[in-house]
């Protein structure tokens, strides 16, 4: 699922499972020949005899530096080709962490987060409690995607503002000619800023970094768990190794079709949903600050969030607080039905004292975006980055380039200029909250080189070991109908299990799904295709 870059670095936030503020999508960045590249490494074999090398390789692990490292964490690497076409030639080194497994081990579980551009070796390290009874029958292991964390991160430098500063609100459609052009001069410096991986950072050339990882861990299959764009990442790697996909869980289901602006259609419904179904919880709550009756709640969100627009109030830090601050944090708070306390809790400090403090702690603050150097050709091989040196805005970088390294369409700008209007009023029908704020999304791939077709057009009629699909009817960033699409196109290895309750993804929320999902990776015990999670709150499991 394509992420929201938030327009103010006060409010921008990471979260697992691939969010980032309001779900929009990013915008790739220009490197010569990148789709060709792409489309090209997508169909040669990847068995050659330059391979050898990087398939050869073990991993070598020690406890991982820094202070907020768990002790039982080990860290490692492997090297992978900087371009697959080219093995012989310039390589990277993709960071790994584990945990490992506590009794006897049949492998290695493999880990994604999603994103695009989220650092799996952090999100492991911050969140491992969700995954330690895995361990009790494998290592549990993650990684920095190429140009992600320490994993020859990319950057824009100061271009990042000024791109989430050209896409701000109803910025593009007020002057697109000038949001634009804006967009084409700041992809120049992506590329300054970027240096040699930019071309390489797409899913396609993941996956295959997934299959050196594979064959270093020592795993004659993949065995893989894949959260929101990580289920593309799955998705992908099966493609290409049908033979070698294990048990393999894709869990928040995105999209493998869709073109950019129907993604974010369904966003923002996804988000109204969402905001309706805590609406209907919140009101009946005595302590509801929106009263007790849906409808006039509704009125109410869209009437605060207007006025916000056009008068913003003081944050915390003395910032403006605008309408799409807030509806940003509204966004995040929707990912987890855990989190609807705190979002009554923030929306009665705004209506009652005008404190923006408890909207604002949905998002983490305080980015700055440091200009670097251009990378220019820099060595033969990247090693990893050091933590200190991974730039501030490497997360929205990553998703901008990934996103767009993945979608093969270029409208030119007169097809943008005249379909804005059109776009708007659809978008606002599908959300009269969200829609504004997700339409610019199809600006932000504008001057950017066309993307690879491989995952559109390759990536079905699968011949792999049977897969678990997990989709949640309340998720607002991948909609449930995504993951019964995707199972249809991937053919009858895919087994869907269907999540009845809220927020995005089911492994964290659901016990249902938890047990489920550990019970096919650890003991290959599959749930009937079609069989269900009930919601949490009502006390029931699978029907």
């Amino acid at each position: 699922m394509q992420a929201k870059l938030e327009t103010r670095p006060s409010v921008r936030r990471r979260a697992v499972g691939g969010a980032l503020g309001l779900a929009l999508l990013g915008a790739g960045l220009p490197a010569a020949n990148a789709a060709t590249t792409t489309a090209t490494t997508a169909t040669t074999r990847d068995a050659g005899p330059g391979m050898s090398r990087f398939y050869d390789q073990k991993v070598k692990w020690s406890a991982c530096e820094g202070t907020d490292m768990p002790k039982d964490l080990q860290c490692g690497k492997v090297t992978v080709p900087l371009d697959y076409a080219r093995p012989e030639g310039r390589t990277l080194d993709v960071a790994l962490a584990r945990y490992r497994a506590t009794g006897d081990s049949r492998g290695s579980v493999l880990l994604n987060f999603g994103g695009p551009g989220g650092s799996g070796v952090n999100e492991l390290a911050v969140g491992g409690k969700e995954f330690m009874h895995l361990t009790n029958g494998y290592d549990v292991v993650t990684f920095d995607p190429r140009g992600v964390g320490r994993s020859s991160p990319v950057s824009c430098g100061p271009a990042t503002l000024k791109i989430m500063e050209a896409t701000d609100g109803d910025g593009g459609l007020t002057d697109p000619d000038d949001v634009l052009k804006r967009l084409r001069d700041a992809a120049a410096e992506c590329a300054k800023y970027s240096g040699p991986v930019l071309p390489h950072i797409g899913t396609v050339d993941a996956a295959r970094d997934m299959e050196v990882m594979r064959r270093a861990l020592g795993d004659d299959r993949l065995n893989y768990l894949g959260f929101s764009y990580g289920t593309r990442l799955g998705a992908v790697y099966a493609a290409r190794f049908p033979d070698k996909v294990g048990r393999m869980v894709l869990d928040g289901v995105d999209t493998l079709t869709e073109p950019l602006t129907e993604q974010g259609l369904a966003g923002a419904r996804g988000q109204q949903t969402a905001l309706e179904n805590f609406l209907d919880w919140c009101v009946e709550d005595i302590a509801c600050p929106l009263g007790r009756d849906a409808r006039d709640a509704r009125d109410q969100v869209e009437r605060l969030v207007a006025s916000l627009h056009s008068d913003p109030v003081p944050s915390a830090f003395g910032e403006p607080f605008t309408g799409q601050d807030m509806v940003g944090a509204i966004g995040q708070a929707l990912y987890s039905r855990e989190l609807w306390p705190s979002l009554e809790r923030a929306l009665a400090q705004l209506l009652e004292d005008g404190d923006t403090r408890g909207l604002e702690g949905f998002s983490s603050g305080g980015v700055t975006f440091p200009v670097r150097g251009d990378k220019g050709a820099g060595d033969k091989g990247a090693g990893l980055t050091d933590e200190e040196d991974v730039p501030m805005d490497n997360l929205p970088a990553a998703l901008m380039a990934i996103n767009c390294a993945d979608d093969p369409d270029r409208p030119s700008a007169a097809q943008v200029t005249a379909s804005l209007g059109r776009l708007r009023a659809r978008y606002e029908e599908a959300s009269p909250v969200f829609g504004r704020y997700r339409l610019t999304q199809v600006l932000m791939c504008y001057g950017r080189p066309k993307g690879t077709d491989y995952i559109r057009d390759d990536v079905k009629d699968l011949d792999t070991a049977r897969m678990l699909l997990v989709g949640t009817r309340g998720d607002p960033a991948t909609p449930y109908r995504w993951t019964t699409e995707t199972a249809d196109r991937l053919g009858p290895s895919a087994v869907v299990l269907d999540n009845r309750g809220e927020g995005h993804t089911g492994y964290a929320s659901s016990e249902c799904v938890h047990r489920k999902v550990d019970d096919f990776l650890l003991y290959g015990s599959l749930p009937p295709d079609g069989s269900s999670c009930g919601p949490e709150s009502a006390g029931t499991g699978s029907d």
